[in-house]
């Protein structure tokens, strides 16, 4: 676990002066450093990592935001070369179980929602989103952009399991879950550590409940639902509900549900008991969206950290910005990806600590405007109230340390969170590019394992390695 001391160290910057940079207009710029990037990942091996590179434009780097080359930046050193290609793992279990997996790519985890007819009142009704046109989306999004972010997601279709088993991101969207599992299930037994009974939890961003059954499988008592957009709100208790009434007489715990924009509304004043006390606030995939501004980045916080009891957890996924400016930087464009995600910035050069806008596209998931959080920046925010990091991992990281637990692996396994390969007689991989899966000819090719391997295509390797784990505790 990252010594959280040096990690304070490593991070530090004053809140005050970043804040003065912001009144006063005063762009600030990620430091970048050189490094040897992995091979395999369709990046320069002269691409700028670590330390600051020469632009055109001189940039105005902020006093103190430089972030020394440490694994805890999640950035590469040349002591620990990043392996950022697609990760392969041997298959523990026998062929046949593997090849009965192939013919049908089918959910068996408690982890993974099941397929419901009834997704509640938002789709059983006629939606009472009205589908604006564009004039009138750039207003939103010139007024403020969560605005657009609800409308995105109120618009998404909720799709059967046989359809998601067909999409190109199946095993990236199955990997993604798994990992947003084990960090539930590690915060969820440090808290019993401390208390055995009456776990409160915030799930901040609910969307339509993909976590619902990790809660149920946590024991815990109690759940707060949020999230911006009101369609995925009903669904996600629409989903609730239909846990209650399955009979297989387990236990469900107690929950509410809230539509609210959290970088612009205060929960406290929503909750049905206004002196509720969370054990764990959890924010997955979505803080990034309230990085448009000072203001509501910090509104966030308060809501994800306010009422977390002394020793609670704020625990998340975020892209990592770092990665991305790398990225960016490495490319002859604005813009870098694949064919199923790409990220496209407005400009290179100058990255202002709040609100410097990019697009993200994931095929068929998400297609709206996101804002880099600056890592260093949230940290020292977060103490604005009390919290201190715990750790911060890029997913690399933290998938490494935590596939080391058999308990892990399994679960990776039952998630189908790996792709099989080389495929068999019976199935197909989930892409048609033959060097997408290069990484794993080569793997099974040097080392002596049994195959099938478990990997991801490159592909969707470089979409999922752009994020980071992080969980911040509360101090007495």
């Amino acid at each position: 676990m990252e010594n959280p001391a040096k990690a304070e160290e490593d991070e530090k910057m004053s809140l005050e002066q970043a804040k003065a940079s912001v009144n006063s207009e005063t762009e600030s710029s990620f430091s970048i450093n050189e490094s040897m990037a992995a091979p395999g990942t369709g990046l320069s091996e002269k691409t700028p990592i670590c330390g600051q590179v020469d632009t055109p434009k001189k940039r105005r780097v902020f006093e103190d935001a430089h972030v020394k080359q440490s694994s805890s930046c999640g950035e590469d050193t040349p002591a620990k070369k990043r392996k950022l290609d697609a990760e392969v793992i041997p298959e523990e279990e026998d062929s046949s179980d593997d090849e009965a997996i192939s013919k049908k790519r089918k959910m068996e985890t408690d982890d993974v929602p099941k397929d419901e007819s009834s997704t509640g009142d938002g789709t059983q009704k006629k939606r009472k989103i009205e589908l604006e046109d564009v004039p009138e989306k750039q207003k939103n999004l010139q007024e403020g952009h969560g605005s657009t972010v609800a409308a995105h997601y109120n618009e998404l279709q909720e799709v059967g399991l046989e359809k998601r088993s067909q999409s190109r991101i199946f095993y990236l969207r199955n990997f993604n879950n798994w990992m947003k599992s084990v960090l539930i299930g590690e915060f969820l037994d440090k808290v019993r550590q401390k208390k055995k009974h009456g776990i409160t939890v915030l799930d901040l961003g609910c969307g339509k409940g993909g976590d619902l059954l990790k809660w149920k499988k946590g024991r815990i008592n109690k759940l707060v639902c949020t999230d911006i957009a009101d369609v995925s709100v009903k669904q996600c208790q629409q989903r609730y509900e239909d846990m209650k009434n399955r009979r297989d007489n387990e236990y469900i715990f107690n929950a509410e549900f809230i539509t609210a924009d959290c970088s612009k509304e205060l929960l406290v004043d929503k909750f049905h008991d206004p002196e509720i006390c969370f054990d764990i606030c959890s924010c997955q995939f979505v803080y990034h969206y309230s990085f448009e501004s000072y203001e509501q980045a910090d509104l966030m916080l308060r809501n994800a950290c306010e009422r977390l009891s002394p020793g609670g957890y704020f625990i998340g996924t975020t892209p990592n910005s770092f990665e991305l400016i790398r990225r960016l930087e490495a490319s002859e464009t604005e813009s870098f990806g694949n064919e199923i995600y790409s990220v496209k910035f407005q400009k290179k050069g100058d990255y202002p600590l709040f609100g410097c806008k990019y697009d993200f596209s994931l095929e068929g998931v998400v297609d709206v405007p996101e804002f880099l959080v600056y890592f260093p920046l949230l940290n020292e925010m977060a103490k604005k109230y009390n919290m201190k990091l715990v750790y911060k991992k890029t997913f690399l990281e933290f998938y490494e340390e935590k596939i080391k637990n058999s308990e892990n692996k399994m679960l990776l396994k039952r998630m189908q969170a790996l792709e099989l390969y080389p495929a068999n007689e019976n199935s197909k991989l989930a892409s048609e590019k033959v060097d997408d899966y290069e990484h794993a000819a080569k793997y099974m090719k040097n080392s002596q394992v049994r195959l099938p391997l478990g990997t991801l295509s490159k592909s969707e390797w470089e979409a999922t390695s752009l994020y980071l784990v992080f969980a911040f505790e509360k101090q007495q």
